[in-house]
């Protein structure tokens, strides 16, 4: 608990401090807690779990719309968290949120998504943490649902200790309240990209590559969360640490892998 008696939550984000979706997360989240806003300074989608080794951190105070007072760094989503949980924050934090984030991080996507990375560090340093994204890439983005649904599953983590080595990945359907056709506890399902280069050349003649690629249409197996987002459903999945194949290991044992160097 913070020093005024309530619990501290530390939010970041992948899209930068001045995103509309980190306001609309603290302005909910202001009536459960103090929160600690620390942000990257501009976008770093896509930075998965990276962690700034080669350079110093820098912490700058941010004043942010609402008249606030926020931090912004040149590290990436895992930095902010854990300069928040290490000494911005002055304390304890009680819990850890990531978010709101332009776009969905569902199935394989959690692999690149800076978003969910970062709740990845809060779990790692022992605070209940969560991500949560609005599954869209329009434009006109709906934030005022999301930002109540965080507050209320901020209350429960609050109330509620999550499984040892735990975090939740949130998405939520771009839809007014009143269109959400429920919530939904759901597996990771798949998502994956078709690979695409384009090779360039620059007017130096030297070249240069774009990176990109479209979404491989996939069966939506049902509990999912990309079925639960297709059916207009909150999706809440239990994203565990331990990315151990656990279902593979008596198969692999059976290749010989474990007697590779050894005298017959």
């Amino acid at each position: 608990m913070s020093e005024n008696g309530g619990p501290t939550i530390l939010i970041t984000n992948d899209d930068g401090i001045h995103a509309e979706g980190i306001l609309a997360l603290k302005s909910a989240l202001d009536s459960v807690g103090r929160v600690v806003v620390v942000a990257p300074d501009r976008p770093r989608s896509a930075s998965g779990h990276s962690i700034t080794l080669h350079k110093p951190l820098r912490v700058h105070k941010v004043r942010l719309p609402d008249g606030s007072t926020g931090y912004s760094t040149n590290g990436t989503p895992s930095d902010c968290v854990t300069l928040g949980v290490l000494d911005v924050a002055g304390g304890k934090v009680d819990l850890v949120v990531s978010g709101i984030n332009w776009g969905p991080n569902i199935g394989w996507d959690l692999t690149y998504s800076g978003t969910v990375s970062a709740a990845m560090e809060g779990a790692i340093m022992g605070v209940p943490s969560f991500a949560v994204s609005i599954a869209t890439y329009e434009e006109d983005v709906r934030f005022e649902y999301a930002a109540e649904f965080s507050a209320h599953l901020a209350r429960i983590l609050l109330d509620h200790s999550l499984p040892e080595d735990t975090l939740l990945n949130v998405n939520i359907p771009n839809l007014p309240a009143s269109e959400i056709a429920g919530i939904e506890i759901t597996t990771q399902g798949k998502r994956r990209y078709s690979g695409r280069i384009d090779k360039r050349t620059d007017p130096s003649g030297r070249t240069y590559y774009w990176l990109g690629g479209d979404i491989v249409p996939e069966e939506l197996d049902e509990g999912t969360d990309g079925r639960a987002i297709a059916d207009d459903k909150v999706s809440v999945t239990p994203v565990h640490l331990d990315l151990t194949g656990y279902g593979s290991l008596d198969v692999i044992k059976t290749w010989g892998i474990e007697e590779i160097g050894q005298k017959s």
